[in-house]
């Protein structure tokens, strides 16, 4: 399977969902976007969007004791 293949099957997640999860300001999930913390994509319309596997992953570090 191809990258690009690869890249449409995967779940995608947008900033109002991820903020959900952290429970924070969809803001705050684009700043951590601009940051480099977490890593986006842009759809055709110039939105971002957020590869689920790597928010779930970013999640369960956040979640872990003595996790910075």
């Amino acid at each position: 399977m191809s990258s690009n293949a690869a890249d449409a099957q995967e779940q995608l997640l947008t900033p109002g969902e991820v903020a959900a999860l952290f429970r924070v300001d969809p803001k705050t999930v684009t700043r951590w976007a601009q940051d480099g913390r977490l890593s986006s994509v842009r759809t055709l319309g110039g939105h971002r969007r957020f590869r689920a596997t790597e928010v779930h992953a970013l999640l369960a570090r956040s979640e872990t004791p003595g996790a910075s």
